[in-house]
């Protein structure tokens, strides 16, 4: 689709996710010589500015006022202007307004040009060591509620690399909810403080990290690297799986422990299985299969 010839230019401009040194000639050079410059936020992104000698004016265009700016900056694109797009670190329009802004100038034909850069999801599975043939980029899960619930439920069959993002004050809840619904001995890896001078790797299960953290603060942007469910699948008639779950229990675990026990074996949804354990009378003679 051709875009108008008389509009001005949406520039998606990446900057760097830590390392200063990470900002391109080309990003330097679109910046400097934009019309103005489409902040998340003017005061950080005036310290990048300051460090390249970029004397371009900002405006904010962020989560809370995108609504406002979104057809003020479609106005400014319409008169000829160019404008750069930014973000507080990475390639904007991931996990952030701007895409929405990408969207609106695509529907309107204007001009859109990506200078690419550093991106917090490529550069922590590109050194994850888990497999990159195929992933998948869920972001920031929705951070409570069903919502929440769905989005965790979703993971359990992802057979590709999954790629999250989390905040330092939120990792120790994600961890155990990931741990939870795919299993304590899936791998991991956190990436942390990335391109930065406290940049790190840990690498193990999930029950590792969830461990780690117990004692350790969590500090700085988190990069979640999950490896994928390696094997389909397998079927499980319901006599098969409550006589499972009886054996389990006779033991002297309760449901819920025994149905999170299940899961993590079978690959298959805890809160399934513990509505079926619901339906077991441990007081009647034990359930047997066909061999």
């Amino acid at each position: 689709m051709q875009s108008h010839p008389n509009t001005g230019t949406l520039y998606i401009v990446a900057t760097p996710i830590g390392n200063l040194k990470d900002m391109t000639f080309r990003a330097i050079e679109t910046l400097q010589a934009a019309d103005f410059i489409a902040a998340e936020d003017t005061r950080h992104t005036g310290k990048l500015l300051h460090h390249f000698d970029i004397k371009t004016p900002q405006i904010s265009y962020h989560e809370h006022n995108r609504q406002q700016r979104l057809p003020e900056i479609l106005e400014q694109l319409h008169l000829g202007k160019n404008i750069a797009l930014v973000t507080d670190a990475g390639m904007p329009g991931i996990s952030d307004p701007g895409s929405e802004l990408v969207k609106a100038c695509a529907d309107a034909k204007i001009n859109i040009i990506p200078i690419p850069g550093a991106s917090a999801c490529i550069v922590g599975i590109s050194a994850s060591g888990l497999p990159t043939d195929k992933f998948v980029f869920e972001g920031f899960l929705p951070v409570k509620g069903q919502e929440r619930q769905q989005s965790l439920t979703a993971l359990q069959t992802e057979s590709r690399t999954m790629i999250l993002y989390e905040s330092p004050h939120r990792l120790r809840e994600t961890l155990q909810d990931l741990a939870n619904e795919l299993g304590t001995n899936r791998q991991i890896v956190l990436a942390r403080e990335l391109t930065k001078m406290h940049e790190e790797f840990w690498r193990g299960s999930l029950e590792g990290a969830i461990e780690l953290y117990a004692t350790r603060e969590p500090q700085g942007e988190f990069t979640l690297v999950i490896a994928g469910l390696q094997t389909a699948k397998k079927f499980y008639s319901e006599d098969t799986l409550k006589a499972e779950l009886k054996t389990i229990m006779i033991s002297g675990v309760s449901r819920s422990q025994a149905s999170r026990q299940l899961a993590q074996q079978t690959g298959m949804n805890r809160r399934q299985l513990y509505q079926l354990a619901l339906t077991i009378d441990l007081n009647s003679e034990q359930l047997t299969v066909d061999s």
